[in-house]
């Protein structure tokens, strides 16, 4: 029987979405030239086969200037096919209160598991005060805040993205708060594995990054202490989830670490059903 795996940040695209000029940058790493008008759910569910991927934490965008990829077209590609995706909220950090109804929507009416906001975006540090209504209610609600940080791939800033003294300060002043920083915090990776270190709720996911290019400071985190605290994911379509897959071996995980990476991690952060 093949080992189940999560995939725990992908998008489910537009073309709107994946034309948008902030992506200049990496629509040229995808050797992309043509912007599709509609891409089918077959071709992610396609790239997720491909790789053996049992089920995807598909992400909603929101940024200064509205919705990239709103809350309700996740919903629309989780409820075509719930076996295989789960929705991750986005909102608008502008309008606090907005985007804690928003959130309560995501969670209460459309079944979705988190909720996700890139500092980079909004040109805010997740310090910022206008993060802190949005902590509370996923604490009420018991989701993780789902985040980027490291470097921003798109044409933006990267300082929102730093690990300490940012997030650091979120995850002492909200202890009960699960936390996951995706795309392993390059250049800033040891700060990002020192605060999944100290704090119990932080989390590490790997989406932006194949294994070939993982850290070897976050290697031997995965191997070690970090065991439970590090997170596979791909960010589809920017990458390709079989394309991680065919890299894995090369890490030499012993069995439990490659189970828990994979798929346990993700379980429990994101209190998914088997």
């Amino acid at each position: 029987m093949a080992e189940p795996i999560i995939d725990a940040w992908i998008q489910h695209p537009t073309g709107p979405f994946i034309g948008h000029d902030m992506f200049a940058s990496l629509r040229r790493w995808m050797k992309l030239d043509a912007i599709p008008e509609e891409i089918p759910i077959e071709l992610t569910l396609a790239a997720l086969d491909a790789a053996g991927v049992t089920k995807a934490l598909t992400s909603a965008w929101w940024g200064p200037n509205g919705p990239l990829l709103s809350n309700d077209e996740v919903a629309n590609t989780v409820n075509a096919q719930p076996e295989r995706f789960a929705g991750v909220g986005s909102v608008n950090l502008h309008r606090p209160m907005d985007a804690v109804r928003e959130l309560r929507r995501c969670v209460k009416e459309l079944g979705f598991v988190g909720v996700r906001q890139l500092p980079w975006l909004w040109g805010l540090p997740p310090n910022d005060r206008r993060y802190y209504p949005i902590y509370a209610e996923c604490v009420e609600l018991g989701v993780p805040f789902c985040l980027q940080v490291g470097h921003a791939g798109p044409l933006r800033p990267s300082d929102p993205g730093r690990p300490i003294p940012y997030l650091d300060e979120v995850a002492c002043e909200f202890p009960e708060l699960r936390i996951v920083g995706g795309h392993i915090g390059y250049p800033w990776t040891e700060e990002m594995i020192s605060l999944a270190t100290k704090y119990e709720n932080v989390y590490i996911d790997t989406s932006a990054y194949t294994p070939e290019r993982y850290p070897e400071t976050l290697v031997r985190f995965m191997k070690g202490p970090g065991r439970h605290k590090v997170l596979f994911g791909s960010n589809f379509p920017m990458i390709q989830p079989a394309k991680c897959m065919a890299q894995l071996d090369a890490l030499d995980l012993p069995d439990e670490v490659r189970r828990l990476f994979l798929y346990e991690n993700a379980k429990k952060v994101f209190r998914l059903e088997s």
